[in-house]
């Protein structure tokens, strides 16, 4: 391990945070389960001069998915969930789903040639996205916005939170696909059904579930749906950074942001109605670190075994048929040489990738910014979190993991 090439971690951390891309950030990496490092700059709140520490608390947003996919993984060892299945047989809403390719507020809609199935909700193959981009988007879209708006307003601070995971899932199976079930890859509302799935199958909340079956026996205190007064302080508040190329050169600003997105709040001081399986939680880097060193270790850690080897092989094995493959490249240039199955990223051609890794290596990112990978055949497994708008997969990521992956000797 070349640890002198480590050291420039701090840098490139340092260096997002001067450039105002992120008002805080941290970074943590275990080697073969050990911690290897851990790395923070800058403020989780600017105006209180907060600094962005270990204990932060972090909305995860798509980071969420992964915990999600354990969960029904969790079902499948069980014999209580099957991949095969029809989504209707436990949510009957969704036995007559329509599809619509018009574009518009309007469209012609006509019964679906098969059903939703559980691996299409978890391959992102159902044909729900994350609402309209314009005018141009899918009809569906269109409505699926309609849902965001009034699942935002639910949830918004002194909102009524009413809309439930359950009462979403019956909503969103009003609304047509974009395409035929399996047919394409689009990125949206797949795992908040599967959230609602898990409910019905494990007879309990989604919150509950997660709690008895992954939280509590990963010592994750930190992670839920929501953030308790006695942490709201350790809560990071969220920022936009706002490019201004007005004299010719890149530089940001920072811009506060408490607007509830997906129907997530951003306040996260109350127990939501609406439990997102695809984007509700908040954690800190060692919770989630937890889960990944799980994911890591075949399925266990300190004893507590949540899935089995197997199943988490499958995780690394899994690949999108070539068909819907070729629409998942077209939708995500960001990640060449990635495929996409179980609601994260798997690595099927590290030498196409824009960062360095092994084959097999999966994980997922968030809207905020923070950013999971397990790899297992190098032992590596990074977590990031922030708290920036629209981030994803950021700079500072992939620059900090290819000075990771260089020091491996």
């Amino acid at each position: 391990m070349n640890y002198k090439l480590l050291e420039n971690v701090q840098s490139v951390l340092d260096d997002f945070v001067n450039k105002k891309e992120a008002a805080g950030l941290n970074l943590l990496v275990c080697k073969d389960g050990r911690e290897l490092g851990y790395w923070q700059s800058g403020l989780a709140d600017v105006a209180a001069g907060r600094a962005y520490n270990r204990d932060t608390i972090a909305r995860l947003y798509s980071m969420t998915k992964p915990v999600t996919a354990v969960a029904a993984m969790i079902l499948m060892e069980e014999g209580k969930l099957d991949f095969a299945a029809e989504v209707f047989r436990y949510l009957p809403e969704f036995k007559d789903v329509k599809v619509c390719t018009d574009r518009g507020r309007k469209g012609n809609l006509r019964p679906a040639r098969r059903p939703i199935l559980i691996q299409d909700l978890l391959n992102m193959t159902s044909g729900y996205g994350y609402g309209a981009w314009g005018e141009g988007s899918f009809y569906g879209e269109h409505l699926t916005s309609v849902l965001i708006k009034d699942l935002n307003e639910d949830e918004k601070d002194g909102g009524k939170n009413q809309i439930t995971t359950r009462e979403f899932a019956r909503r969103i199976a009003q609304i047509p696909l974009n395409f035929e079930p399996g047919t394409e890859y689009n990125y949206g509302y797949s795992a908040d059904i599967l959230g609602a799935v898990i409910e019905v199958v494990s007879g309990q909340s989604f919150s509950d579930f997660m709690k008895e079956r992954i939280f509590k026996p990963l010592a994750m205190n930190d992670t839920d749906f929501y953030v308790p007064e006695e942490k709201q302080s350790r809560l990071a508040k969220v920022y936009r950074s706002i490019e201004d190329w007005t004299d010719g050169s890149e530089k940001h600003t920072l811009q506060l942001f408490t607007d509830c997105n997906l129907g997530v709040q951003d306040k996260m001081n109350h127990q939501p109605a609406f439990e997102s399986g695809g984007a509700g939680l908040c954690s800190t880097a060692d919770d989630y670190m937890n889960f990944a060193l799980m994911l890591a270790n075949g399925g266990s850690l300190n004893g507590r075994r949540i899935l089995s080897e197997n199943t988490v092989r499958r995780l690394s094995d899994s690949r999108l048929m070539p068909s819907v493959q070729q629409t998942f490249d077209i939708k995500m240039p960001h990640l060449a040489g990635y495929s996409y199955c179980n609601l994260m990223r798997v690595a099927a051609n590290p030498g196409a990738c824009n960062v360095f890794t092994s084959k097999g290596e999966f994980g997922w990112d968030g809207w905020l910014g923070p950013y999971v990978s397990v790899d297992r055949e190098s032992g590596l497994t990074i977590v990031m979190t922030m708290q920036r708008c629209d981030s994803g997969t950021t700079a500072a990521i992939r620059r900090a993991r290819n000075i990771i992956y260089s020091s491996l000797s």
